[in-house]
């Protein structure tokens, strides 16, 4: 990440405005939907924010930082028997940019170093999981709008 010049630091509870801007940017199709109504988006993106973030209290939640810039954030709950990958999103700008992947990089070096499987959950349509499939993460099932991922390091081989 040196390369690149990436960080990661600790996110704190100043960050919320950062990370509910970047909650948006990953929703936009679903704002689209909800038409012209600004304040009915900011209600809904704030809602759905809230409600993940209650959803995960014991992640490793980082903010992705470029030159000391904000930039995006991965959320990581490391589990007893598995590492789950509970959000990694980039500021649209940031984008295809290979940060993404060099975050997913470091995960599965540390998959590999502890045994454990690394886990992830992404909507079936998103071009994402093209990303994944190249990392070696497999299709381990699907509830009908998300893909259940696996990258394990017998797979992977």
């Amino acid at each position: 990440m040196e390369s690149l010049n990436i960080e990661l630091r600790e996110a704190v509870p100043g960050d919320e405005v950062f990370l509910i801007e970047l909650f948006a940017s990953t929703r936009t199709d679903e704002l689209q939907a909800l038409g012209d109504d600004e304040n009915l988006k900011q209600t809904f993106i704030k809602m759905q924010f809230h409600a993940r973030e209650r959803s995960y209290p014991r992640v490793d939640n980082r903010i992705v930082l470029l030159n000391g810039r904000e930039i995006g954030r991965i959320l990581v709950d490391r589990g007893e028997n598995s590492i789950l990958l509970v959000d990694i999103a980039i500021l649209t700008e940031y984008r295809n940019a290979g940060i993404g992947s060099r975050l997913l990089q470091d995960l599965i070096e540390e998959s590999a170093a502890s045994g454990k499987p690394l886990q992830l959950h992404v909507l079936n349509a998103s071009p994402a999981v093209r990303l994944y499939e190249r990392l070696g993460f497999r299709n381990a099932g699907t509830d009908g709008a998300y893909l259940s991922m696996t990258w394990t390091r017998q797979e992977s081989n």
